[in-house]
């Protein structure tokens, strides 16, 4: 291997690590990515050829990523920030194995963790569970869907991948649908194998072209990694068949919306066994902790919701009923129930989690599960009361409080809930703030065409 001149890095370089440089070349690895994400969690790194991998663990590559990020504004002389690897999540893509990825925190020239940061955010929080002795794992349900691009189509653009997803009422669970897409589905559920990713469920959701694959729960911080790994590996791996992947919330007026349920579980030590959990005793019931760590979700709701459904599209699937007039799934009411779907949050029969049914596709994993465990942790410490659970179709209980209904609404109670600067600093709040306040008034302002052909000739 040829001798190179090290960079300035902010750690120092390790000789150690040229074996690790050559274990990788004889795979056929050519070049490696230190991903760090934006705010909607899109994954954001320069492609360094692997001879300068012992660089940048040490961190040398830097950016300036405000604004580019989806928050705050682009600043020409603003300070830049390391990309600081975590090396542990390294991981040659399956798809295409000339490019090994690892997960990586963002390093202020302060000396400390950027504040912009989602991974960070959510490490601290980590941080804080764990100086009680409390350990969290995370499972996430994101629905997507997948279409053919067709020009021909107008307004919708895309067409199904098989005519067996327009069957009604819908084509949920849907087994010709699934037997249609197996090419697809196949060749991602290995690529999911291949990077440490194990699917149990791959099925046909509710909506023409929508599908969710399950796969098992991990600690908190490693899921949220592949979580975002698992996004861009359903977009790439969509492509080699022409395909086109979407986690847009809501992409159909007249189909269904793509959620992303989180579920949360904690439990007493690292070993994060069954019987250490904390939410739930060793004959299933939910202890006083876990019904005080939904009580600190449900109170902190209508603020998360500015995380959770992060874009003003994420809005048109919080309702209660979809265009045709039939019961949609996605919550509208700050309500918890057993197994009531209806409900913001509900808790599972089958597992000892805090289920936040509300989160949708777009949702950045890190700041959800950050906020969500501040959230929660602050019902234990307090001993809030969540009341009783909720038994019926929590959309038509008119007492019930309700999550915002836009964007802005969602923001306003994020920018006055007192948890979010401990959660994500007072810059980050202004700047997200600011940044989601921006979109709304665009797409407020902005007249679409079914306006002009509802309401035109009527006034």
């Amino acid at each position: 291997m040829t001798e190179i001149i090290h960079l300035d890095t902010l750690d120092e370089v390790k000789e150690s690590d040229k074996a690790l440089v050559e274990h990788l070349e004889k795979q056929g690895v050519k070049y490696v990515m230190a991903s760090w994400v934006d705010i909607l969690g899109r994954p954001r790194a320069k492609c360094t050829p692997i001879k300068f991998l012992p660089d940048l663990i040490g961190g040398f590559a830097r950016y300036t990523p405000r604004g580019i990020t989806g928050i705050g504004e682009t600043n020409p002389v603003e300070e830049e920030v390391t990309s600081r690897p975590d090396v542990s999540t390294l991981t040659i893509l399956p798809w295409n194995r000339k490019y090994a990825w690892m997960v990586a925190d963002m390093w202020s020239d302060k000396g400390e963790p950027f504040e912009l940061d989602p991974r960070s955010i959510l490490k601290k929080q980590i941080a804080k569970a764990e100086e009680q002795d409390l350990y969290a794992t995370l499972g996430i349900e994101p629905e997507f869907y997948v279409y053919k691009p067709d020009s021909t189509l107008g307004e919708r653009g895309f067409r199904a991948v098989t005519p067996a997803a327009t069957v009604r009422p819908s084509p949920a669970y849907d087994v010709e649908t699934v037997l249609d897409s197996h090419e697809f589905l196949d060749r991602m559920a290995d690529m999911m194998l291949g990077c440490g990713l194990e699917p149990f469920n791959i099925g046909a959701e509710g909506g023409v072209g929508q599908y969710e694959i399950d796969f098992y729960y991990k600690p908190l911080l490693e899921m949220a990694d592949r979580a975002i790994l698992y996004k861009l590996m359903i977009r790439q791996v969509a492509k080699e068949f022409g395909l086109v992947a979407t986690f847009m919330p809501k992409p159909f007026q007249d189909d269904w919306g793509s959620g992303a349920h989180f579920n949360l579980g904690l439990y007493r030590g690292p070993d994060m066994k069954k019987q250490d959990s904390v939410f739930r005793d060793i004959n299933k019931k939910w202890t006083p902790e876990g019904l005080s760590f939904v009580a600190g979700v449900l109170r902190h709701m209508p603020a998360i919701t500015a995380i959770a459904n992060p874009m003003v599209n994420s809005y048109r699937r919080l309702t209660p009923r979809l265009i045709d007039g039939s019961v949609s799934w996605a919550p509208i009411k700050i309500a918890y129930g057993y197994n009531n779907r209806s409900c913001v949050i509900r808790l599972p029969e089958n597992r000892a989690a805090c289920e936040l049914r509300s989160a949708d596709a777009s949702a950045n994993p890190y700041l959800v599960s950050a906020f969500m465990l501040a959230a929660g942790l602050e019902g234990i410490k307090n001993k809030y009361d969540p009341g009783p659970a909720m038994e019926v179709l929590a959309s038509d209980v008119e007492t019930l409080p309700n999550l915002p209904a836009t964007l802005r609404d969602a923001i306003t109670e994020f920018q006055n809930d007192p948890l979010s600067e401990e959660v994500f600093s007072k810059n980050f709040v202004h700047d997200y703030v600011e940044t989601k306040m921006q979109e709304w008034e665009k797409e407020h302002l902005r007249v679409v065409r079914y306006e002009r052909e509802d309401d035109i000739h009527l006034v």
